[in-house]
């Protein structure tokens, strides 16, 4: 483990939330009433002057509401803060770049879904790199109103950082609204959840269902289940224990919490958006090398990309 860096009290002083989705909403609502200076980065617009904007979640039948700051990284010489990234994950390339001469002393976290996402990060010298596993699901309900469900306390583990900094995150993140929590073995976690995307990110978006088919549908549970085997074979290869109950239970658990609600490649390819399905569906088969295939979860994901790219056509 590398030794945690200097001033780390400093971090906490203000957090610069990078995206501006339905996580992204819910999460600086979140902070914002309890107490923390947030602000959110447009990544991908450039010169937006800085303005506020009231935005609303509901959460069940209750609504809250602040008025949060809305911003662009160019308008920063230096990052000094917590960076929380809840951007599109095949965005993170070209924001290591960005953010190469701004924020490489700060401590970021990946609150995203998809499988070794942190790489270009890694390959560009970032410090304090974390991972995030949400257990949390959000929809837009109009363009500053968004509906937000809460699972559990989402787990946050170090990729690259320190026991300290990993503690620091979870206190100034966590609240009753949004909780989070530290966790040791955070691969495991970030492997169940892809595994888990794997399969609402392309049956959803195929089927054009929301994601509490799987407890709804034997039929669609069982091409789930298939989804889940062939991706174990990956994970385990790659030293991931993890069994095919552990991840199906995970999926039913997420289906039942979140039935209603659409899985955000859907939600993507109804606004024909980009979807995340790279980091996924074809992360996964990557991993596994030559010598494993995985043909369901690949064609499922070589059929959402279609019907996204057609979306957008």
């Amino acid at each position: 483990m590398e030794q945690g860096i200097e001033n780390t009290s400093n971090f906490a002083k203000e957090l610069f939330i990078i995206g501006n989705g339905v996580i992204a909403k819910a999460l600086a609502v979140a902070l914002a009433l309890n107490g923390r200076k947030v602000t959110i980065l447009r990544g991908s617009i450039d010169g937006e002057l800085r303005y506020t904007e009231n935005i609303q979640v509901e959460i069940g039948a209750e609504l809250l509401q602040a008025e949060i700051a809305i911003s662009s990284i160019s308008n920063y010489e230096k990052l000094d803060g917590i960076i929380l990234l809840t951007n599109k994950s095949f965005g993170n390339k070209a924001l290591a770049e960005k953010l190469q001469l701004k924020a490489q002393e700060s401590p970021i976290v990946f609150l995203q879904n998809g499988l070794h996402i942190e790489n270009c990060f890694i390959d560009l010298g970032f410090k304090e790199l974390y991972r995030c596993v949400l257990m949390a699901t959000s929809q837009s309900v109009s363009e500053n109103r968004v509906r937000f469900r809460l699972v559990a306390p989402s787990p946050i583990g170090w990729i690259k950082g320190s026991e300290e900094v990993l503690q620091l995150i979870v206190e100034t993140l966590n609240t009753t609204i949004f909780s989070f929590r530290d966790e040791a073995d955070i691969q495991k976690l970030i492997w169940k959840k892809v595994i888990s995307n794997c399969v609402f990110n392309s049956i959803c978006p195929l089927l054009e269902v929301d994601n509490g088919v799987f407890q709804r549908n034997d039929a669609v549970l069982e091409i789930a289940k298939t989804v889940i085997a062939e991706c174990l074979t990956v994970a385990i290869a790659n030293g991931i224990q993890l069994t095919q109950d552990e991840v199906l239970q995970n999926v039913l658990a997420i289906s039942k919490m979140s039935d209603g609600i659409k899985i955000s490649t859907y939600q993507d390819i109804l606004n024909k958006r980009e979807t995340e399905i790279d980091t996924l569906n074809f992360a996964v088969a990557k991993a596994g090398g030559p010598g494993i295939s995985i043909p369901v979860t690949t064609l499922l994901g070589e059929l959402t990309k279609i019907k996204s790219d057609l979306s957008r056509a």
